[in-house]
């Protein structure tokens, strides 16, 4: 094997490093896979470490079957035994053999961020809280927010006893842990925080994996949040070979835990780390290298690069300004016309990206009009729906009957006579007993809390769940489900209906067959519970397919996607930088990244628009041009305008006229909403923001002062909102409302 073939010279540094810390900062389109993919079949060949002492890992599972496929072919042999995965599938691997340390059984199920959300819900109902100061929602993601900081139920009570406001939430986070355990579930971000637990209180087993795991390899690393950073940091505790690749640049999920600190201060926390930058790409043109550097080198908080390619610089990029929403949609699929017949461009090749889904529909009304086939990536997961949950929800309970929360969906589905009164009696009944609903099912029909019609039909149900766990270790999880399906009549009662919604989910259903046949041909497994942790980990990016359609998707979800020709629309202040980030340093910086972000993921050709008035969210808008517009060289852009826009202005025009100066104004790198600022300047003492009480903000809602630092025009208050979480703001440019 010639691992040098291919890789340039700092690539090939990379490569051949073998011993100790390693930071490879790669750029966008930099062939970062390329690199760890020769790096270990190098570390295999050429330095004699076993596979089975590396650990890669990644966070799709789509980028990991590549991966392995790559070395497999790099070292010219199949079966290879390294384990290539993401976080949440190594922690699945290591929890289902010894979770019982943990007080858990090994046949655990794992919840979805639907039955998440529903068992949220349920605690909240059982202690009789309502979602009047926080939503069901916020709770859920503060749970999730302080599990992937590892914060306990417990550590979270002793934090919030000051605080009567989160005392409510402490209570619900608690009491849904205690449910978990009793269903013998877990949640997403109980996977690694678990096995963050089980390493802290088992020293036996971190040995074990610290000295199995010699060579550990992370991918996406400014990506990871805390529970991520302190797992690969026990791991790696002996052997301190710890190779991290990423891009702080591309670090674009702050919003759900991703602590860009990890790959910042990564020589901080390992003193003899070399770092390499690959900063040659080898995907867009220098034009568009140039145009989404500049608007990132804005940003205070990253590592410098510069990337350079050894392709032309390509055709200057495009701004168009519209008239309103519908004219930008005109505009964009008439250029993707234009693509296909001058360009030869397939439409599997074209990509339109929007900060948020409210802007997809005026969009793909467009497309539906003018026959432009399209996808949109991100939307409703195969897995998600409803009619594949249902069945799924029978396999879970087939290979854990305490799993009350799929229980309770399925005795009634398909419909057999067993209402909600009916679920509620069972529930009440199992908890005044303590038992398990299931269990609840079984005794109750031998008491005279339900009429005999009632009891029959819950005997007849027992008995179907029973004749099915009786097969499950004998048949394939595609014969199980087609049992399911025959002993339900599920198929055919939807068939019935003769409708075409029911004949989609029919389908769907039949596709879920063919998934688990494709499962056990791939992995030579007919076991339940691995095809149900696959279904669980799935991602958007690991069901991207390459139909010759066009992709529609968030900016969020174009992360590792490259297309040859990417328009980004909406590009105005308020919409892309988002209203919401305008008065927050990180979140503006954050923006910045995320527009990056969706430069760089075209090849060839990228267009940017934005329009004079805007209908979105129920309301008119008439938004300035996007200032990341402004950061961009006049050379780099050739600027179109709509017929009969009049008063054209560039950002940099709006502020010098006044304009644009007066509704916004920069703080250090950013770009802020200066709208009723009179009212905090009035008072600019501190005394009335105190910690604990509440404020109403303009565009955030209610809120809760967490914390304050620094006084006068320095004081920055961080502030807990009911509906967008936390947020940190200048107190001296916010309109904040003492209620």
């Amino acid at each position: 094997m010639k691992s040098s073939i291919g890789l340039n010279r700092q690539q090939l540094k990379a490569v051949k490093h073998n011993k100790g810390p390693l930071l490879i900062l790669a750029g966008a389109g930099s062939g970062k896979t390329m690199v760890i993919t020769h790096r270990i079949a190098h570390l295999i060949k050429r330095e004699g470490i076993p596979p089975k002492n590396i650990l890669a890992v990644t966070f799709t599972n789509k980028a990991a079957g590549e991966m392995k496929e790559r070395i497999e072919k790099l070292l010219g042999k199949t079966g290879v035994d390294i384990w290539i995965s993401t976080f949440h599938s190594v922690c699945v691997r290591i929890l289902r053999k010894y979770i019982d340390k943990l007080g858990y059984s090994n046949d655990f199920i794992i919840y979805d961020a639907a039955d998440h959300l529903s068992l949220i819900k349920n605690c909240a109902n059982e202690l009789k809280i309502s979602d009047d100061l926080y939503t069901y929602l916020f709770i859920a993601r503060k749970i999730s927010n302080l599990k992937n900081n590892l914060v306990t139920p417990d550590k979270f009570k002793e934090d919030a006893q000051d605080f009567n406001f989160l005392k409510k939430a402490a209570d619900v986070y608690s009491l849904y842990q205690k449910k978990l355990k009793e269903n013998n579930a877990l949640d997403f971000d109980d996977l690694i925080m678990k096995t963050v637990q089980l390493f802290e209180e088992q020293s036996d087993i971190l040995r074990h994996y610290q000295e199995r795991f010699r060579y550990i390899m992370v991918d996406e690393y400014q990506d990871t949040n805390h529970a991520q950073y302190k797992l690969i940091n026990l791991l790696t505790e002996i052997h301190h070979n710890l190779c991290v690749v990423g891009d702080d640049d591309q670090s674009i999920y702050q919003w759900r835990g991703a602590n860009l600190d990890n790959i910042l201060h990564f020589e901080k926390d390992y003193t003899d780390t070399m770092v390499i930058k690959l900063e040659e790409n080898y995907r867009s043109t220098q034009n568009i290298l140039n145009a989404a550097g500049a608007v990132v080198s804005k940003n205070l908080r990253r590592k410098e690069k510069k990337l350079w390619t050894k392709r032309d610089a390509g055709k200057k990029i495009v701004c168009y300004r519209t008239l309103d929403e519908r004219d930008e949609a005109e505009f964009i699929c008439r250029t993707i016309e234009r693509l296909r017949s001058k360009n030869n461009y397939n439409y599997k090749d074209i990509a339109v990206f929007y900060r948020t889904n409210a802007q997809s529909r005026v969009i793909e009304d467009a497309f539906i009009m003018k026959n432009i086939p399209h996808r949109i990536v991100g939307g409703l997961r195969f897995y998600e729906r409803k009619e594949i949950k249902d069945i799924l929800a029978y396999l879970r309970v087939l290979v854990n009957q305490n799993d009350s929360m799929s229980l309770k969906r399925i005795t009634n589905i398909p419909h057999r006579g067993i209402g909600g009164s009916t679920i509620e009696k069972i529930e009440h009944f199992a908890l005044s007993e303590d038992i398990s609903f299931f269990e609840g099912i079984k005794r109750i029909v031998k008491t005279d809390i339900l009429s005999e019609n009632i009891k029959k039909k819950l005997k007849m149900f027992s008995s179907m769940i029973k004749k099915l766990r009786e097969v499950i270790k004998t048949k394939t999880v595609s014969q199980i489900i087609r049992d399911v399906l025959e002993l339900t009549r599920y198929l055919e009662k939807l068939n019935d209906k003769k409708t075409a919604e029911s004949e989609e989910r029919a389908e769907n259903v039949k596709e879920l067959i063919t998934a688990a046949e494709g499962f056990e041909i791939e992995t030579g497994e007919k076991g339940i519970e691995r095809f149900l942790d696959q279904t669980a980990l799935i991602s958007d990016a690991d069901t991207l397919d390459e139909t010759g359609a066009v992709a529609m998707m968030t900016l969020h979800t174009s992360k590792g996607l490259e297309f040859s020709s990417v328009f980004i629309m909406g590009m105005e202040n308020k919409i892309f930088p988002h209203a919401k980030s305008m008065e927050d340093i990180s979140e503006m910086e954050e923006e910045r990244r995320l527009c990056y972000v969706g430069m760089t993921r075209a090849k060839d050709r990228l267009f940017l628009s934005n329009a004079e008035r805007r209908q979105i969210y129920g309301m008119k808008q008439h938004n300035s041009p996007s200032v990341f517009l402004d950061d961009i060289s006049d050379d780099l852009l050739e600027r179109r305008f709509s017929k009969g826009l009049r008063h054209i202005y560039t950002p940099s025009q709006y502020r010098k006229k006044g304009k644009f100066q007066y509704s916004h104004f920069r703080y250090g790198s950013s770009f802020y909403n200066r709208e009723s600022m009179k009212d905090i300047n009035a008072d600019k003492g501190e005394s009335k923001f105190i910690r604990g009480g509440k404020v109403v903000h303009p565009q955030f809602g209610l809120g809760i002062i967490m914390a304050k630092d620094g006084k006068g025009d320095e004081l920055k208050l961080t502030v807990d909102f009911k509906e967008v979480g936390q947020k940190k703001l200048v107190a001296k440019y916010v309109s904040l409302k003492v209620v």
